[in-house]
């Protein structure tokens, strides 16, 4: 593995447009009338889909350094995915007696993830035989 200040810098410009990405999301699907948090929920299902490409390429193969996994795995995917907001979007649901939402939001979230995760990861399989 490499040392020094390369790998913080990886990861933190990572986390740093992976972040942005998240917001520019939010941004993009506030205002629909749809009650669940559609930001949040698309950043954790595209985030854990890229995180399955990810763990398919990297583990049958060197096509990825390990900066570049560094820098989308731990900060990109770290800063686009957030379950600290989904979280503080559940409890508001549950505070304002959206009980119905709140568990279709989290059960969308953590199914909807382990799905993305494994279609991301048979994506690779099929297309790039790895």
């Amino acid at each position: 593995m490499f040392r020094g200040f390369w790998p913080y810098f990886c990861v933190g410009i990572g986390g740093l447009l992976g972040s942005l990405c998240r917001y520019g999301l939010a941004l993009l699907t506030q205002g629909h009338s749809f009650a669940l948090p559609l930001g949040t929920l698309g950043s954790n299902l595209i985030g854990c889909f890229v995180i399955g490409l990810l763990t398919q390429i990297t583990a049958g193969t060197e096509w990825v350094s390990p900066a570049t996994r560094l820098f989308l795995a731990t900060g990109f995917c770290g800063g686009f995915t957030t379950l600290s907001s989904l979280i503080y979007e559940l409890a508001q649901m549950v505070k304002t007696g959206e009980w119905w939402y709140a568990f279709l939001y989290l059960n969308v979230t953590f199914i909807g993830a382990m799905a993305a995760y494994y279609l991301g990861t048979l994506l690779v399989k099929g297309v790039l035989r790895v």
